[in-house]
């Protein structure tokens, strides 16, 4: 028997990551213009859920390639799967891109992250250099709301195809509903 829906494994690696990366999202929104102890105790909490992004992320891709993933539906336009893959492709790309980045720009200026009071990872090897960080903390910014902009695109394919295609397509990532050929 063919299974259409994600293994249980997939599921919560996806939906962690997915709340994970809006939280880190709104902690980075909500320390713009905070006062400045406010606003480094969020960043410290973004930095911290950045590098837990970025383990779970590594996770999944073994995950990943370590188990069949459903295939996609016979229903979908060609032009919808070609929009699926290159998406997923990119939200891969950023999962790694940003934490690294935002690792990277932080080193940049010899700081470590603090993973919530538990533990301290040192900073990266990198040049003491915080123009070069402020310019990378600059792409990281860009590289966050391409994120954001990704995402929203992403749940808008989901509710299409729920809402109007009525195809189940949706009930591949949930545990629930059913999944149709």
């Amino acid at each position: 028997m063919r299974q259409f829906r994600y293994s249980l494994g997939a599921m919560i690696l996806h939906w962690a990551i997915a709340i994970a990366v809006i939280v880190n999202w709104r902690l980075a929104s909500s320390a713009e213009g905070a006062p400045k102890e406010q606003a480094m105790a969020l960043m410290g909490t973004h930095k911290a859920l950045g590098i837990t992004i970025l383990a779970l992320t590594i996770l999944r891709i073994i995950w990943r390639l370590t188990h069949t993933q459903p295939p996609m539906s016979s229903m979908l336009k060609k032009w919808e799967v070609t929009l699926a893959k290159t998406i997923h492709a990119i939200f891969y790309v950023l999962l790694i891109a940003l934490p690294l980045l935002g690792w990277i720009a932080n080193s940049s200026f010899g700081r470590g992250v603090d993973m919530f009071g538990l533990f301290t990872i040192p900073p990266l090897p990198v040049a003491d250099d915080p123009k070069v960080g402020g310019s990378i903390y600059d792409i990281h910014k860009v590289l966050g709301t391409t994120m954001i902009l990704l995402i929203a695109l992403h749940v808008l394919g989901a509710l299409k195809h729920h809402f109007f295609d009525k195809n189940g397509e949706i009930y591949r990532m949930l545990p629930f509903g059913k999944v149709q050929a």
